[in-house]
């Protein structure tokens, strides 16, 4: 008989796709099948983060409240992350915890469940060859992992010791992935990564070739069914002028792109260990602009790292104020375990509370800005989410969330839209032939 399968993904997109990996893992080896009920799942799996503030408590917390509300003989497991940090912690807390596996041990899973005790921690574990079953939560996008790992050391950053090192996975099964995918409809590619454009450095089975990441986009571009690719995120320091020319001239490739600044002081991104400047970020954000000039630039801040003086912030809004991001993924600094940044002389919370606000409004103005130009504008818009007030929603190329009036026929397909209302995030228009 089929099992029940209820799994919380808590953080980024590629533990979005390690939850697929799971549900297709336990689906193929194990008879589950996914639920929205935890009430009723025969298996409660919590897929952690350990990027985002307090993830140790989030994680005891929602593991209390689960143990509260399973029925009977429903397993628990704790994966992700967080999982290969705290390892058999995690059970010596909460004993009800069937199994630990973490975030480079996804292959192990059907193996842990079956097995009471289980904890797979191992963050030198090379899955980069193994073949997933198939499983994809969208019908219309597939993410698709392109490494595992990271081989950066950014000081305030547990994401090294918890994916381990970055491996690039073999072209031939991305390739593999990405004609499977557009087989089954699917009309855009999302490549996932710690650093995407660092891929081809390292290969477990040492590939002959010579492959970057370039060059990985390029052999994407030429799979027939293929309309729309999208990655995250690129390195600031790999982002060379032959990988930006592809991104600016390649028209497959979607024109929204997520840079990572974390801080605009050259000193306070010396002290992250970034590898770049200030003014090589600007250099690469202006380098793009010039070519494409209706481009998106997305990034994440961080405010109040340890040292940041109020000169440091100021050379962050010089930034802010110079690029005009589309977007920003605005942090106040917060230590994690293990981390070079939290032995380091920390800011006031309230200083940093402060800086943040100030980021934060600066931004708006922004995006109040960027938003109220596109009235009047046509968008290809790519329609994968109907809602139930008669509205139908997509994205355009550029990674503008639009919605028009439609049902869902309109689904799966690309379609010019004349946009006539604005919010500060999301866009309404109509369609038009």
């Amino acid at each position: 008989m089929s099992k029940k399968l209820f799994i919380e993904t808590l953080g980024c997109q590629m533990n979005t796709r390690d939850t697929e990996h799971i549900i297709a893992e336990l689906s193929v080896h194990g008879n589950y099948t996914p639920t929205l009920n935890s009430s009723e799942a025969d298996l409660i799996i919590i897929n952690t983060c350990s990027v985002r503030e307090k993830p140790v408590a989030k994680l005891f917390s929602e593991l209390g409240q689960f143990n509260k509300i399973k029925k009977d003989g429903a397993k628990i497991g704790v994966c992700g992350c967080t999982a290969s940090h705290l390892g058999g912690e995690i059970i010596k807390r909460a004993p009800y915890v069937d199994f630990v596996v973490g975030a480079r041990n996804v292959s192990k899973i059907s193996y842990a469940v079956e097995n009471k005790g289980t904890i797979e921690i191992d963050i030198n574990n090379d899955e980069t060859s193994y073949e997933f079953s198939e499983y994809r939560s969208s019908n219309f996008k597939a993410n698709i992992n392109i490494s595992l790992g990271c081989d950066k050391q950014c000081t305030f950053c547990i994401v090294p010791a918890t994916r381990g090192d970055e491996i690039s996975i073999p072209p031939e099964i991305i390739l593999n992935e990405v004609r499977k995918s557009v087989n089954s409809g699917m009309k855009e590619i999302f490549l996932l990564g710690q650093n995407v454009n660092n891929y081809g450095k390292h290969f477990s089975n040492k590939e002959s070739d010579k492959w970057t990441f370039t060059k990985l986009l390029q052999e994407i571009s030429k799979v027939e069914g293929v309309e729309r690719i999208r990655f995250t995120s690129p390195h600031p320091l790999h982002m060379d002028d032959e990988f930006i020319e592809e991104f600016t001239s390649n028209p497959k490739i979607c024109k929204l792109i997520h840079v990572p600044l974390q801080s605009g002081s050259t000193k306070i991104l010396k002290d992250m260990k970034r590898g770049y400047t200030k003014e090589w970020f600007l250099n690469r954000c202006e380098k793009i602009k010039s070519k494409i000039p209706n481009v998106r630039i997305s990034t994440d801040i961080i405010v109040a790292f340890p040292g940041e003086t109020e000169k440091d912030f100021l050379d962050t809004l010089d930034v802010v104020e110079q690029v005009k991001f589309d977007q920003i993924f605005n942090f106040k600094y917060s230590p994690r375990p293990n981390t070079p940044a939290a032995t380091m002389e920390q800011i006031e919370s309230e200083i940093g509370t402060r800086r943040l606000q100030t980021l934060i409004d600066l931004h708006k103005t922004h995006q109040d800005e960027h938003m109220k130009k596109n009235i009047g504008t046509v968008h290809k818009v790519y329609f994968e989410d109907l809602k139930p007030n008669g509205e139908i929603m997509g994205f355009s190329d550029n990674g503008l969330q639009v919605f028009v009036k439609g049902s869902e026929e309109l689904l799966g397909k690309i379609i010019n839209v004349e946009i006539t209302h604005n919010s500060r995030t999301s866009l309404k228009g109509i369609i038009i032939e």
